[in-house]
């Protein structure tokens, strides 16, 4: 019985290990006092770039262009469990995944709070991170044509209403809906001009996120909506940090069988919310987006792979729109993804050391 014991107890030390704070903060919980170990911010990133001599005579030189602005936040004993990078979606900023519309919690400090180092990105060419100028100031400068001006990506209310799935039509909410509706203008404040579209290829983004990993000696990469494969198209550039890949709400690509052989050495979570198909004069079909993703999922797991989909709705939990780290059960979902990680990804951690 003593023997028994024993075990039974180095179990529970074992599972806790991996599994960090054994229950997720709640209520009152959820008011303490937020400790932190460090915070900060930093670049990652970026190119040299030579420009030439300006109007009147004013010099060239050298500009860095490209870079990609990280801010972070690491718990005492943060060093236990794997770092999480959050990369947001077209037209937003790393805004995303603070403080809700509403005002609750986001995922940056949630996941803090649940014992892991937190890092989020702005993408380049959005909010604090760089993009090459170079050509607007031709065009200016009368040197290039205003034919070569690159398009700048800006949504509107309404797109946002119908692209996010907060109701079947413009002004109409779901009755079930997650989303907090009440506090929707402030969802548009966070809505700003997007530049991706001059961005070449490799997208300079997917380049950073990799380094990133590889600077954090390791690290979780999520991305939502525009950034949802970048954790995939980072590993396919260099997946030598890379631990786990979240995939929030994307569609995702046709692969070849070699790259779907490099992404299934790493765990892979997608994840997708409710009334994909529901919404009327939407510009995206959520519905296809999931089968593309469904796919996915199960070629990474015939290659080998650890892959799954969590589509919220076919585990009961409805209502929940485009924007999940946002919606009224945010804190709920980001334990649905703590979970996973620490089953999938922090486990094959530990057996490895």
């Amino acid at each position: 019985m003593r023997r028994l014991k024993i075990a039974v107890t180095l179990g529970v030390v074992v599972a806790a290990t991996i599994s960090g704070s054994a229950q997720a903060p709640r209520g009152k919980d959820l008011q303490k006092p937020l400790v932190l170990a460090s915070q900060g911010s930093f670049f990652v990133g970026g190119e040299t770039k030579a420009l030439p001599p300006g109007r009147g005579g004013a010099p060239g030189g050298d500009s860095t262009v490209n870079q990609m602005y990280v801010q972070y936040q690491i718990p005492p004993g943060g060093d236990r469990h794997l770092p999480v990078v959050m990369v947001h979606g077209c037209c937003l900023s790393s805004k995303t995944w603070e403080t809700t519309p509403d005002g609750r919690m986001g995922w940056d400090e949630y996941f803090v709070r649940r014992d892991r180092p937190v890092y989020l990105a702005d993408q380049v060419s959005r909010a604090r991170s760089g993009f090459d100028a170079s050509t607007m100031n031709a065009v200016k400068a009368g040197t290039t044509p205003p034919s070569e001006l690159p398009a700048i990506i800006w949504a509107n209310h309404q797109i946002a209403w119908t692209v996010f799935r907060f109701g079947p039509a413009y002004g109409t909410a779901f009755p079930d809906g997650q989303f907090p509706i009440e506090a929707v203008g402030e969802l548009y404040k966070q809505m700003i001009p997007d530049l991706n579209a001059q961005l070449r290829s490799p997208n300079p983004t997917w380049t950073n996120m990799a380094a990133l990993a590889v600077r954090l000696e390791g690290a979780i990469l999520m991305g939502h909506s525009e950034s949802g494969v970048f954790p995939q198209q980072a590993a396919l550039i260099d997946p030598s940090a890379i631990r786990g890949m979240i995939s929030i709400e994307q569609p995702c690509p046709v692969l070849t069988d070699a790259q779907i052989a490099t992404l299934a050495k790493i765990p892979t979570l997608v994840m997708f919310g409710d009334h994909l198909g529901d919404v009327k004069g939407g510009p995206a079909n959520w519905a296809d987006s999931l089968a593309t993703c469904e796919k996915y999922v199960e070629r990474v797991k015939a290659a080998g792979g650890d892959a799954e989909m969590m589509h919220l709705p076919k585990m009961g939990i409805r209502g929940n729109s485009h924007m999940l780290m946002q919606d009224r059960n945010s804190l709920d979902l980001a334990d649905l993804i703590v979970t996973w990680i620490d089953r999938h990804v922090e486990a094959r951690r530990q057996t490895r050391r």
